[in-house]
C-alpha cells in the first residue's frame, strides 16, 4: 500500500481521467503534485469543461462558465506543476449519453500515447453518484483493459473508512453526496492511503481556490483550515486488470 510521500514513487507514470474541471484536484491533486516533485510524469485528461457546474445560470451561462473554468484548470494544474492537460470536449452533463464505443477509442488512444503505469479515476459509483462520473468510470476502465501496457495498474478513488466518524455530518450537510454515498473503504483494501503532509495539502488547497468558481464559497464557508482537513487525505483501490471483451466493428462498449 502506498502510504507515505516517499511511496509516490511507485506509481510511475501516472494518468488521471476525469469528468469536470477541479474533480482531478479534489481526488489526486496531493498525488499528482508529489508526483511530479520527484520527477514522474502526469497527464491529465478532463471529458468536459463543467459548464453547468453553477446554481446561478444567469450569471454564469454555459458559454461563460466553460470560458472561465477553462483557465482556473490551467492555474489549477500550474500549481499542481503538471503540464500535460487533454480535454475530451464533451458536453457537461451529457457523457451517458456518448457513445461509450467512441469515447473509449478516445481514451485508448491517450492510454496507447502516454503508457502509463497507473491510471487514476473514479470508480463505478463516480464517488458523487454524478452521471458523468460514473461514465468516464466505465469509459476508463473498458479502456484501461483493452490499452494498457502489461503491468499497469488502475485505481479508483474512494474515501478511506476511517474517514467516516470525523466527516459524515460535514458530508450530509453539504448536499454533495446522495444517500448511501460517498462509499467508503475498509484499510485492508486500500492500494493507496495518503494523509498528505502539510505542506502538500496546503497546496493542493490552492490548486483547488484556483478554481474559485466552484470552491470560493464552499472555502470560505468552511474556513481554510477545515477545508484542509477536509481534503487532506487520498485513497484508491485497485481494480484488477480483466481480458477485454471482443466485440464486433463498430458495437459499442457498455458502462460499468
Amino acid at each position: 500500500m502506498i502510504k507515505s510521500s516517499s511511496d509516490v514513487d511507485k506509481l510511475g507514470t501516472v494518468l488521471g481521467i476525469w469528468a469536470h474541471p477541479d474533480d482531478e484536484a479534489y481526488l489526486s491533486g496531493g498525488v499528482m503534485a508529489m508526483a511530479r516533485d520527484i520527477g514522474s510524469r502526469v497527464v491529465c485528461v478532463t471529458a468536459t469543461c463543467g459548464e453547468l457546474g453553477t446554481a446561478d445560470p444567469v450569471e454564469w451561462p454555459p458559454h461563460r462558465l466553460a470560458a472561465a473554468r477553462t483557465g482556473e484548470l490551467a492555474r489549477c494544474l500550474e500549481i499542481l506543476g503538471v503540464d500535460e492537460h487533454h480535454w475530451l470536449d464533451y458536453r457537461d452533463g451529457q457523457c451517458a449519453a456518448v457513445r461509450t464505443s467512441d469515447a473509449v477509442a478516445r481514451l485508448c488512444e491517450v492510454i496507447e500515447r502516454v503508457r502509463p503505469d497507473t491510471v487514476l479515476t473514479f470508480g463505478p459509483d463516480g464517488i458523487t453518484g454524478h452521471p458523468d462520473h460514473q461514465a468516464v468510470s466505465g469509459w476508463t476502465t473498458a479502456a484501461f483493459d483493452r490499452a494498457a501496457p502489461s503491468g499497469a495498474r488502475l485505481l479508483h478513488a474512494t474515501f478511506a473508512e476511517r474517514r467516516a466518524p470525523r466527516w459524515s455530518a460535514l458530508n450530509a450537510s453539504l448536499g454533495i453526496f446522495p444517500p448511501g454515498l460517498p462509499i467508503t473503504t475498509p484499510a485492508r483494501r486500500l492500494a493507496v492511503d495518503l494523509v498528505l503532509d502539510a505542506e502538500t495539502a496546503a497546496r493542493k488547497v490552492r490548486a483547488l481556490a484556483a478554481q474559485e468558481t466552484q470552491t470560493g464559497e464552499l472555502i470560505a464557508g468552511m474556513g481554510v483550515a477545515c477545508f484542509t482537513a477536509w481534503v487532506g487525505d487520498e485513497s484508491f483501490v485497485e481494480r484488477p486488470r480483466r481480458p477485454a471483451a471482443a466485440e464486433p466493428p463498430g458495437a459499442a462498449v457498455t458502462n460499468e
